[in-house]
C-alpha cells in the first residue's frame, strides 16, 4: 500500500492507498472528558497519521472475552479482528474513491444497543461504495455509562443532561460537513445512515436542531421510530435512581467521585445495575436531555422532510413491532412530506444455519462484506448484495434508490421492496411476524 496526503481545514494528514480506494483511518473529530460534552477538533499540529484504526469506546468485550459474552455476533462480525478501547474514542474513518471529486457521502453510525460496537467491525467497509463513486464515513462515539450517563448532577454547561454519545455523533456530522470536501466529498450531499441503535440515532438527528441541516437524506436500518413512536425516552430525573445504584456499586459518594473512578470499576458497577434493576436497559439509552432531544420536538410532525430509506429484516427485533413502525412512519411521510420514503424488507435466510434473516444481517450485504463472514454464501447472496449496495449508492447520489440492479421501487408503506432470491415489491408477512414476535423466534 502507498501513502496519500490531504490538506484539510484542520491541517494535513496522510492515509492509505489500497488497490480499491483511499482509506483514512482513525481521524480525531472531537475530544471530551468523562460525562462532559465534546469539543470539535478544528486544528492539529503537524501531519496527522490516519493509517490505523483508533480506539472504540470501552464496552463489555473490552474487559471480557467477546466469544463468551456475545458469541453470536462475535462469530459474525468480529472473529479474528483486534480492537483497542478507551474513553478517548472520538474517531472516524473515511473510504473514498481514488480520484474523488464532489462525491456523495454516506455517514454511518453503528449499532449495538448504545452499549457496544465500533466503526471498523468486519461487516463495515467503504471499499465497494468507493468503487461505485460514493464516500463512506464510519464513526466511533461514547457508549454505555461513558456515553449515556443522565444523572441530573452531570448537567453540562450547555444545559444538557445525558446523551453524550449523541452529542459526539453531532460533532462528527458537523466535522464531516466542514472537512469532507478535502477528501473529494460533496458537503451538500451527506446521507446520514445507521443501523439498530445507529438507526435510532439517525431518527433523533432528524429532529436535532444542532445538525439537522448538515445532512440531506437518511437511511435507517432496523430502528426508525423505536423511541419516537414506541418506547418514549425518559427524563434524567427518572433515571436518577439507576445512576445512584451505579454510584453505590462503585463505592462513589457523588457523581464527581464516579467521574474519577477507573474505567473498569465504572463499567462493572454499571453492568451490575443494568442486570439487576428492572428494565435496566432503558436507563442507558437516549433521554430527553433538554437541548438536543426535547419531548415537544420528538414526534412524527417533527421529522425532517428529506428523502429516507427505512429497512428491516425478516427475523429482526420483534418483527411485528418493526413492521408496524415502518408502516406508520412511511404512511405519515407519504401523506405529509414532499420527499419520498422508501421501505425495504430483507428476507433472504442466510446460509449456514437456521437463524434466517437475523437482526443486522443486511449489513453484510449493504457493505459488500460477505467475504469477511464465515457463512457459505452462494451466487444469489452476492447478487442480492450488489442490489442493496447499488440501491444505496443510487440513493446517495440522486435521493432515489431506483437503479438498473433492482425492480422499480416505489415509496409504499404496504408494499416494501423485498430483498430476497427474487427481489421485488411484496406485502408484509404480518402473520409470520406475529408468530415470530410472540415466540421469540427472532432472537439469534
Amino acid at each position: 500500500m502507498n501513502f496519500v496526503t490531504r490538506q484539510t481545514a484542520c491541517g494535513k494528514l496522510f492515509g492509505l492507498e489500497t488497490e480499491r480506494c483511499l482509506e483514512f483511518r482513525g481521524i480525531r473529530y472531537a475530544t471530551a472528558e468523562r460525562f462532559a460534552y465534546p469539543k470539535r477538533v478544528t486544528h492539529w499540529d503537524g501531519e496527522y497519521d490516519a493509517t490505523e484504526f483508533r480506539a472504540c469506546c470501552y464496552q463489555q468485550r473490552a474487559f471480557y472475552d467477546d466469544a463468551v459474552v456475545n458469541p453470536f455476533y462475535h462469530k459474525e462480525f468480529r472473529k479474528g479482528l483486534t480492537f483497542s478501547y478507551d474513553e478517548d474514542c472520538l474517531f472516524l474513518n473515511i473510504w473514498t474513491p481514488k480520484q474523488a471529486q464532489n462525491c456523495p457521502v454516506l455517514l454511518y453510525i453503528h449499532g449495538g444497543s448504545f452499549t457496544g460496537g465500533s466503526g471498523n467491525e468486519g461487516q463495515i467497509s467503504g471499499a465497494r461504495f468507493a468503487e461505485k463513486g460514493v464516500i463512506l464515513v464510519s464513526v466511533n462515539y461514547r457508549l454505555g455509562p461513558f456515553g449515556f450517563c443522565s444523572h441530573p448532577d452531570v448537567r453540562g454547561e450547555n444545559g444538557a443532561c445525558g446523551n453524550q454519545g449523541l452529542f459526539d455523533q453531532t460533532e462528527a456530522v458537523l466535522w464531516v460537513k466542514e472537512n469532507i470536501a478535502a477528501f473529494g466529498g460533496d458537503p451538500e450531499r451527506i446521507t446520514l445512515m445507521g443501523q439498530s441503535a445507529g438507526a435510532m440515532s439517525v431518527d433523533i438527528h432528524l429532529s436535532n436542531p444542532l445538525c439537522r441541516d448538515a445532512f440531506s437524506a437518511a437511511v435507517m436500518m432496523s430502528g426508525a421510530g423505536m423511541q419516537r413512536l414506541f418506547g418514549k425516552p425518559l427524563t434524567p430525573e427518572k433515571t436518577k435512581p439507576f445512576w445512584e445504584k451505579v454510584m453505590e456499586n462503585a463505592s462513589a459518594a457523588t457523581m464527581d467521585d464516579l467521574r474519577h473512578t477507573d474505567a473498569k470499576t465504572l463499567y462493572d458497577a454499571w453492568l451490575t445495575a443494568y442486570r439487576s434493576m428492572k428494565l435496566g436497559m432503558f436507563y442507558t439509552v437516549p433521554v430527553y436531555d433538554g437541548v438536543l432531544l426535547k419531548s415537544d420536538a420528538f414526534n412524527l410532525q417533527a421529522i425532517a422532510d428529506i428523502p429516507q430509506i427505512i429497512g428491516v429484516t425478516a427475523d429482526d427485533m420483534a418483527p411485528l413491532v418493526l413492521e408496524r413502525l415502518a408502516k406508520k412512519w412511511a404512511a405519515y411521510a407519504e401523506k405529509n412530506h414532499s420527499s419520498k420514503c422508501y421501505v425495504y424488507n430483507f428476507t433472504r435466510p442466510l446460509p449456514g444455519d437456521a437463524k434466517g434473516a437475523w437482526h443486522s444481517c443486511d449489513l453484510l450485504y449493504a457493505f459488500s462484506t460477505l467475504d469477511f463472514n464465515w457463512r457459505p454464501f452462494e451466487p444469489i447472496d452476492r447478487a442480492i448484495s450488489e442490489q442493496l449496495s447499488d440501491a444505496l449508492c443510487a440513493f446517495a447520489k440522486t435521493r432515489d434508490p431506483n437503479c438498473g440492479a433492482i425492480p422499480v421501487w416505489t415509496p409504499s408503506a404496504d408494499w416494501p421492496l423485498r430483498f430476497c432470491e427474487t427481489t421485488r415489491p411484496m406485502r408484509w408477512d404480518t402473520a409470520g411476524n406475529v408468530r415470530k414476535t410472540l415466540s421469540g423466534m427472532w432472537m439469534p
